[in-house]
């Protein structure tokens, strides 16, 4: 692929999600509630799953939070970065989204908890998922949407303008509800259904939001992000920005995030195909 069309830097995710790997339990509170309420949704399923997959695993999060719930009987994960599927338990296959290493109808289920927005090639990410299940397995997954973290997008690019008369992008784009929908209809899954949550969290200061981004590995990785030191600088200035257009009566500031989740099952074989 040129780079043209590469809309992420895949190797600098993945060197971000090994620094990340050692301290995200300290940064992981937007996980475990997104991947709460995926698994809330899991449970509204009445079967079971003997084989599934936790596409982009981390140290295994969501492992902990299904144990014992979801009718998953044998899980398996997969992650781009090797340092965090070392700290995972259980198997782990490093493996990218956009190339998944298993034959046709491999898994029962495949589960994917804020990953599949920084895949550049979602549609075909999501084709392959598909492929991986069996006939009649379900996908069941959460990615952040557009209007994710719009108040510290705003407050850098004006931050950025004011210094340097100019601004280059610093947060990733994200699809909205419609195009996810379309998508899971366009990858061929049966009964597709994208729905929307809306999470607002608050921090002491933007400079604590940015710090739990990156000890997520949730840090910029655009291919077109603006290379160079960005300097202390920019991100006080956003920083000052953010508090004075959002801070509330005790100074705290709210960062909003969508949740989209994406439901499609595989067809079901038809009698003598």
């Amino acid at each position: 692929m040129s780079d043209e069309l590469t809309l992420f830097d895949r190797r600098l995710l993945r060197r971000r999600r090994d620094r990340a790997a050692a301290r995200l339990a300290e940064h992981d509170f937007l996980l475990r509630e997104a991947g709460e309420r995926l698994a809330d949704r899991l449970s509204d399923v009445t079967r079971r799953f003997p084989l599934a997959l936790d596409l982009g695993c981390r140290d295994g999060l969501l492992a902990g939070i299904l144990a014992g719930r979801g009718g998953i009987e044998r899980l398996i994960g997969t992650d781009p970065s090797l340092v965090m599927a070392r700290s995972a338990q259980g198997p782990v296959v490093v493996a990218e989204e956009e190339a998944l290493p298993f034959a046709p109808e491999s898994f029962d289920l495949v589960l994917s908890l804020l990953n599949l927005h920084w895949v550049g090639d979602l549609p075909g990410a999501l084709l392959q998922i598909r492929q991986a299940l069996k006939p009649g397995g379900l996908f069941l997954g959460v990615m952040f949407g557009l209007g994710t973290l719009g108040e510290l997008r705003d407050c850098l690019l004006a931050a950025e303008s004011e210094l340097r008369g100019g601004a280059g992008p610093r947060v990733s784009p994200f699809a909205d509800l419609r195009d996810a929908a379309g998508l899971l209809q366009r990858a061929g899954y049966a009964l597709p259904v994208a729905d929307a949550e809306r999470l607002t969290v608050t921090y002491p200061d933007a400079l604590a939001l940015m710090r739990d981004l990156r000890g997520m590995g949730e840090a910029n990785a655009l291919a077109a992000r603006p290379r160079g030191f960005a300097g202390r600088e920019l991100f006080a200035q956003a920083a000052a920005l953010y508090a004075e257009r959002h801070a509330d009566a005790e100074g705290r500031i709210p960062a909003g995030f969508q949740l989209i989740f994406l439901t499609g099952w595989n067809e079901p074989r038809r009698a003598g195909s």
